[in-house]
């Protein structure tokens, strides 16, 4: 199925990163905020819901959880979310899933081009790179801070042609597995993220631990 592919384009939260480990303290602290200031009787959301939103850009996250907030109130806990995710890179705490840096140096050893392209921002894509290796893996970022937040299909159109053909889209929603039909690309959806399998069913084939990538390509 995939024997001509030679870029891989991966997602980043839910598909490398073990996101939860640092979102979910991140999003209870800005969760008392909202509370403390009165704009939420009590911690409303499981940890599932929780995650929910990791794969989404700002203004989708907030549209979904509380789009009544005033826009500043939502960028004071949305500040709060980052903050604290980057302390919690700082001291540690931030994890790849299991066999996720061995798979990636495995097939950077077998000569495929790697691609980072995320939903998240400059300054988280840094501390990504602060906590883990990844300017050794990947051959070229893209996140949607640098496209001004364009939808991920469209940065994907804009920046696949630029690396050797045929190519692959790997992520854990329906915004990678999307970006990738609708740019003619092949995808793998990763059912061990944040996503649903209905999320997923579009996609040219599923995963159930990123190690099983050495397994197709």
């Amino acid at each position: 199925m995939f024997q001509n592919i030679k870029t891989l384009f991966f997602d980043y939260d839910g598909t490398i990163h073990f996101s939860e480990k640092i979102y979910i303290p991140a999003f209870r602290k800005a969760q008392d905020f909202l509370i403390e200031k009165g704009h939420l009787q009590k911690k409303d959301l499981s940890d599932r819901e929780v995650t929910g939103f990791l794969g989404l850009i700002r203004e989708e996250m907030w549209e979904e959880y509380m789009p009544q907030l005033s826009k500043e109130v939502q960028n004071q806990a949305g500040r709060i979310i980052g903050q604290e995710m980057e302390k919690l890179v700082d001291q540690g705490k931030a994890k790849l899933y299991p066999g996720a840096l061995e798979t990636l140096r495995y097939l950077k050893n077998k000569g495929y081009s790697l691609v980072f392209i995320s939903n998240c921002g400059e300054n988280y894509l840094k501390n990504a790179q602060k906590a883990f290796p990844l300017e050794e893996v990947f051959d070229d970022f893209f996140t949607a801070e640098g496209f001004n937040y364009l939808p991920k299909e469209e940065i994907l159109g804009k920046v696949y042609r630029r690396f050797p053909e045929e190519h692959l889209m790997i992520g854990d929603r329906k915004k990678d597995i999307d970006s990738g039909v609708k740019n003619q690309i092949k995808t793998i959806g990763c059912t061990y993220g944040y996503g649903t399998r209905e999320e997923l069913k579009e996609a040219d084939l599923l995963i159930h631990d990123i190690q099983e990538l050495k397994n197709y390509l």
